[in-house]
């Protein structure tokens, strides 16, 4: 069992390009927050002796890591501390959002010593019902129940280690009842819907992406991040080992989400054909750059509303860019395919993970093992059974007339789908002193976006006639004054 330092003593770690780091609490700024310095060295002890001089040479800081402390100030240099550095960027902008915005306001001026298991339910209630900060208009008043368990979390991990540091006897946060965890609704394509899906691709431009993704299950940000060095035409190799991740309008080049994630596949030679024509039309780098710059990659968002469109023009049902890799797996799997196999092409961290997700299929898939071997060496007729296809049937084998865009008429506006629970209404008149104003209004679905979109047409219609008029009537006033 590693040693551990005792408080005040900093902490040292093993960073993951091989170099040791070392932290430590230099002081506290106005607000009682802990102020960090840290070292970095090629060797543990060369760290430690770094370490061990950065401590003299700022001396010990203000005595406030206590058991009386409140329970905010303890959270943030639980997170500043132990916790920020060990993470991604877009992880701790999740965490940074549930400490500060939610837990420290609630929660945190109360005694690290004296938080009960009580003040923590009570918390989480409230949290439930009325927690949500922003488009309470859209998604109601609380949150849901996957940003609780996850303050849970961050509450649970930040207290269990002022157990470890002696500051509290007992984790308040142990033994809290939670929100059950539900998983999302797993929704595949059939094969008569993925045709038609990849049919209506190739007429908007993301035949090649969406062929790819069915064909080897990646995540949206790791074939977003593909570039063309990662690709061996000779082999048919393709080298996952790092992934695209958008934050405050920016994009992020980062390691995949897991060890297991950094992985190759090989691409049958008729996608490879596809790719290597494909590839003669693209000056850039990456393998899907984005439209607007050729130097950077495509945007999750942009991609994701494109799913969207290209579902609704194929006739298809809605799913998610994850849903996309459901189908892949699957399909793999009603094919044939081994979860071990599967389990490495997709990324999962161990086989276990696979057959969790996928027991709709591997469970026939064990019972018809035993099936066979009942067969072979017990000699019996015993039934094999038939795989549960996800897949809904093929009713749907009409031929698809093809996608005529509505073309909206003069003065009705336009209604756009910004995520997968808002849509929002535009109209752009010209007012009443000759410019282009915007009005924008939203709602949760398409129709009702309609009649809000229709309503605020006649509201707005109504006040630049009620301005003209009002102009007309100056005017004319102003000329009858200057006869």
């Amino acid at each position: 069992m590693a040693k551990r330092r005792k408080q005040g003593e900093g902490t040292l770690r093993l960073r993951k390009d091989g170099r040791w780091e070392g932290r430590i609490v230099v002081g506290y700024d106005d607000k009682g927050l802990p102020i960090t310095k840290n070292v970095t060295a090629k060797t543990k002890t060369e760290c430690a002796t770094k370490l061990e001089t950065l401590k003299e040479q700022y001396g010990k800081p203000t005595e406030k890591i206590n058991s009386e402390m409140p329970f905010g100030e303890w959270i943030d240099f639980w997170y500043q501390t132990y916790c920020k550095h060990t993470i991604r960027v877009t992880t701790q902008v999740e965490y940074e959002n549930r400490i500060y915005k939610h837990i420290i306001p609630e929660i945190g001026k109360i005694p690290l010593n004296k938080l009960t298991q009580s003040d923590i339910q009570q918390f989480y209630a409230r949290t439930k019902s009325s927690g949500r900060k922003i488009n309470t208009e859209i998604y109601g008043t609380g949150l849901s129940d996957r940003v609780i368990r996850a303050i849970h979390a961050n509450c649970r991990s930040a207290l269990e280690k002022a157990v470890q540091e002696g500051l509290i006897r007992v984790n308040p946060a142990i033994g809290c009842k939670l929100p059950p965890k539900k998983s999302r609704e797993m929704r595949v394509l059939t094969q008569n819907e993925v045709v038609r899906f990849l049919n209506r691709a190739k007429e908007e431009g993301y035949y090649e992406l969406f062929l790819l993704e069915l064909g080897t299950g990646m995540r949206r940000g790791e074939i977003l991040a593909l570039k063309w060095s990662d690709l061996n035409f000779t082999t048919g190799e393709l080298r996952i080992n790092k992934q695209i991740t958008a934050m405050h309008g920016e994009l992020f080049i980062s390691e995949p989400k897991t060890k297991a994630s950094i992985r190759s596949v090989i691409l049958p030679p008729s996608l490879l054909k596809i790719l290597f024509e494909y590839k003669k039309n693209v000056e850039s780098e990456w393998i899907f750059p984005s439209p607007l710059d050729s130097t950077k990659p495509r945007h999750p968002s942009a991609v994701r509303k494109r799913l969207q469109l290209i579902l609704k023009r194929a006739g298809c049902p809605k799913v998610r860019f994850h849903d996309l890799r459901h189908t892949f797996a699957t399909m793999a799997l009603e094919n044939g395919m081994d979860v071990k196999t599967l389990s490495s092409t997709i990324g999962h961290v161990s086989s276990a993970t696979t057959i969790d997700i996928y027991s709709h299929i591997t469970d026939t898939m064990q019972r018809q093992a035993a099936a066979k071997i009942d067969r072979q060496i017990g000699g019996t007729e015993a039934e094999i059974p038939q795989a549960k296809k996800l897949t809904r049937q093929n009713t749907d084998s009409a031929p698809i007339e093809p996608y005529k865009p509505k073309v909206r008429k003069s003065g009705t506006g336009c209604v756009t789908m910004i995520n997968d629970h808002l849509y929002e209404g535009r109209y752009t008149p010209t007012n009443a002193y000759g410019k282009r104003e915007s009005h924008n209004i939203y709602a949760k679905t398409k129709e009702e976006c309609e009649e809000k979109l229709a309503a605020m047409i006649v509201q707005v219609k109504a006040e630049i006639k009620a301005e003209k008029d009002r102009l007309k009537m100056m005017n004319k006033s102003f000329a009858d004054q200057t006869q």
